[in-house]
């Protein structure tokens, strides 16, 4: 272990990982580390399981395992709760999605048969789609809070768990209408009281995490840690938060092939983009409400990619265009299709097609996985607020106000391992390569390793 780890706390004990919303991601991902404990399953698609980080120089070949390099809890250390709107057990919510097979699940039936979500907080305003069977009831939003508060202390003490994380992997909810109770906690914390609509359930959650100093990541496009009261009670309570909508998908595609147009100067015209998807997740977003919010955060990335300011005449009046049609024979293997027109030399034309036959789930369960080993390393590291260096995972990134979000992905890409190598003591990495040639003989000497962030910092 390298000797800058000692700035980071230890993985002592074992970690609870509070899921609002227990149905296809979340029983995938359950059941997935419950085979992974078995040896009867690879959890692929894991940075942190099965990916290496580069060290120095490329001559010093050194390129440990993630999850050997941080020091990251144990998959064998995580222990499962959370809420859903309906009451299966996750062995019942596995079947129920079709995700993965009875060979799969019936290995770790009783594991899964034992987790059974608590009832969970609903609005129907917010979720329009989804008659809930097994929610709470409150006089107040802020009563709600308190239940869900109560919920995590009870988990706490029946489980003996350490240390506890939050994410959100329910469903996507309408937006609210942004508000004034959104921009300051003392202006939210009144709304708690009186019912104040623009308060999502999403968003009581939220509050309940950070108000606990439990850091708070969100899978879905919903208006939950990305306002400045909940950064405002986040930096209070020294808690990390990130960005939003897990980045499986068709935006996978969008913010993979985009870098490529823009490195290589190749002009944009038009992106179409059709999903077909038969879930729960397509249900929720066969109402226009909630498929609104969804179409924010998946059209959003390609400006910010190729920066139609910076070059007006290659990016500035394309055609974008994005559709969700709920389709159930197809369940959880969502086909995303995209036609894009392009210009090259002379302004001749030219397409690129994608056709991406998908698992939503079987992507978005190694980055469930990811976000809860990264959010514990982030807390016990001292770090609080917005967590950029996260981004790589999510499809909406938050940042800081006054800057625009990063959405190229290999940008994130190097910005996270870049993170971990500063809290480790490591040399970032910039492949300029420059020094490699500018000695007459021999090696360069190795540069002088970045020191670590400074305790509270994030970056």
């Amino acid at each position: 272990m390298n000797k800058n780890s000692n700035r980071i706390a230890p993985a002592k004990g074992t970690l609870g990982v509070l899921l609002p919303g227990m149905g296809a991601v979340t029983s995938t991902f359950i059941a997935g580390v419950a085979l992974a404990k078995k040896n009867q399953g690879r959890l692929i698609g894991s940075l942190t399981q099965m990916q290496t980080i580069r060290l120095g120089k490329r001559y010093e070949h050194r390129a440990p395992l993630i999850k050997d390099f941080v020091p990251l809890t144990s998959i064998e250390n995580l222990v499962f709760g959370g809420w859903d709107l309906f009451p299966d057990n996750m062995y019942e919510a596995a079947m129920k999605a079709g995700v993965l097979e009875p060979r799969h699940l019936e290995p770790i039936r009783r594991e899964l048969e034992s987790i059974v979500p608590m009832t969970a907080v609903w609005d129907k305003t917010y979720l329009k789609n989804l008659k809930a069977t097994h929610f709470k009831k409150g006089a107040t939003k802020r009563n709600l809070a308190q239940q869900i508060m109560d919920d995590i202390v009870a988990f706490k003490h029946r489980s003996g768990v350490e240390r506890l994380v939050m994410l959100w992997c329910g469903s996507t909810e309408i937006l609210p209408q942004d508000s004034p109770v959104h921009k300051s906690l003392a202006a939210f914390e009144k709304g708690l009281d009186s019912n104040h609509p623009a308060i999502p359930p999403s968003m009581i959650y939220t509050y309940a995490a950070l108000k606990m100093g439990i850091p708070y990541a969100n899978g879905a496009p919903n208006l939950s840690a990305d306002t400045p009261a909940m950064v405002e009670l986040a930096e209070k309570t020294g808690t990390p938060i990130m960005g939003k909508d897990f980045k499986t998908g068709q935006t996978l595609m969008k913010t993979t092939i985009s870098p490529m147009l823009k490195a290589r100067m190749l002009a944009l015209r038009g992106w179409y983009s059709t999903n077909i998807l038969g879930n729960r997740d397509g249900e929720v977003l066969d109402d226009p409400g909630s498929f609104k919010t969804k179409e924010k955060s998946k059209m959003s990335v390609l400006d910010s990619i190729l920066e139609p300011k910076l070059y007006p005449q290659l990016y500035g009046k394309y055609h974008h265009k994005v559709r969700i049609d709920y389709y159930p024979p197809r369940g959880d293997a969502k086909e995303g299709w995209d036609n894009i027109d392009i210009a090259g030399w002379l302004d001749m034309p030219m397409q690129i097609k994608i056709n991406f036959l998908c698992r939503d789930s079987i992507l978005a369960a190694p980055i469930v996985l990811d976000l809860v080993l990264f959010m514990d390393l982030a807390k016990r590291a001292g770090l609080k607020g917005i967590q950029e260096w996260l981004s790589f995972y999510f499809k909406s990134p938050q940042c800081r106000a006054d800057l625009g979000p990063e959405h190229d992905i290999f940008i994130q890409h190097l910005k996270l391992k870049n993170t971990l190598r500063l809290l480790m003591g490591e040399e970032v990495l910039d492949h300029s390569g420059l020094d490699y040639y500018d000695q007459a003989k021999g090696l360069p000497a190795p540069a002088a390793a970045a020191k670590p962030l400074a305790k509270g910092k994030s970056r």
